[in-house]
């Protein structure tokens, strides 16, 4: 059976949705789950959440089975951030299908590997879309349909092709004492009429100017978080702010209030046109399938 390679994340939230999507698809949901684990408990020991029962070498090796060409592999992932330990992260994985082998590959950044060309298939966050190839117009980017018309196609051969359903938003946050200044809802017109900072998590400049549009951030100076301090923290200290928010109760925790959402940050399979094959379209469909009522198809 010929595979298709597959670039993905090599932890958290985006490889997660990835593997249960997969799952979902071909019935591996104990490899999945397997995996899902092992990040998860090396994730609470790089934290200091948890004390591994093994140095890490050995936890490494006990994690891979040589004998079984299916089984996952893992690697080891340094860290810059002072004091934090060396982690382990996910590296690859074959799963066999009735039509196409599928290979996951660990990547720091898929989104980059793609438009390097080396896949024709992967799985990134949306937002890395936003932060490097999207156009930057006067009007707000809104949703993720719009986001292969902001694309310049000389710019990268890929696209957005499908989202996979794991779904939290880049949410306006607001002081009481902000929002009050203003008989107005707590809105992207509520920004275009602001002056000031503007408190976002760090590098995500381009994204925020893309979700609020360059009209809304004339006057606007962005300000971030330290890696002593949270992004509420800011906002709090500033009065208004875009943060991604699972739900409400972190941002009411320091007295915000939650405004407009304004982008979905989520999972997407992304396509390199320049790369695709019959094998790779057959593992398109085999991701994408129609029953799946959380992922929006993006023409």
């Amino acid at each position: 059976m010929t595979s298709v390679r597959m670039a993905v994340p090599r932890k958290g939230r985006p490889l997660e949705a990835v593997l249960e999507r997969i799952a979902s698809r071909t019935g591996r949901t104990g490899l999945a789950d397997g995996i899902i684990s092992t990040l998860r408990y090396e994730k609470a020991i790089a934290k200091g959440e948890q004390q591994p029962d093994a140095p890490v070498y050995e936890r490494l090796s006990s994690y891979s089975d040589a004998t079984d060409p299916t089984a996952p592999e893992y690697t080891l992932m340094r860290d810059d951030r002072q004091g934090m330990p060396r982690r382990i992260v996910f590296d690859s994985v074959r799963i066999p299908t009735e039509t196409v082998d599928l290979e996951l590959i660990g990547r720091e950044e898929p989104f980059r590997a793609l438009r390097k060309h080396e896949f024709a298939l992967g799985f990134d966050s949306a937002d890395l879309v936003l932060e490097e190839v999207v156009r930057l117009d006067p009007d707000p980017l809104t949703d993720l349909a719009a986001l292969n018309e902001r694309i310049d196609p000389l710019d990268t051969d890929v696209r957005v092709h499908t989202g996979l359903g794991d779904t939290v938003y880049h949410t306006l946050l607001a002081t009481p004492s902000v929002a009050d200044t203003r008989d107005a809802d707590l809105t992207r017109e509520f920004v275009a009429d602001y002056a000031g900072e503007l408190a976002i998590s760090p590098r995500y400049e381009r994204l925020v100017t893309a979700v609020l549009g360059t009209d809304a951030i004339e006057g606007i100076d962005f300000c971030h978080p330290g890696r002593d301090r949270t992004e509420e923290d800011v906002v709090s200290e500033v009065g208004l702010g875009v943060y991604i928010t699972v739900s409400g109760s972190t941002a009411r925790d320091h007295g915000l209030l939650v405004g407009e959402r304004l982008f979905p940050s989520e999972t997407v399979l992304l396509e390199n046109g320049a790369e695709m094959t019959d094998h790779a379209e057959r593992a398109v469909d085999l991701v994408d399938g129609a029953d799946i009522d959380t992922a929006l198809a993006i023409q």
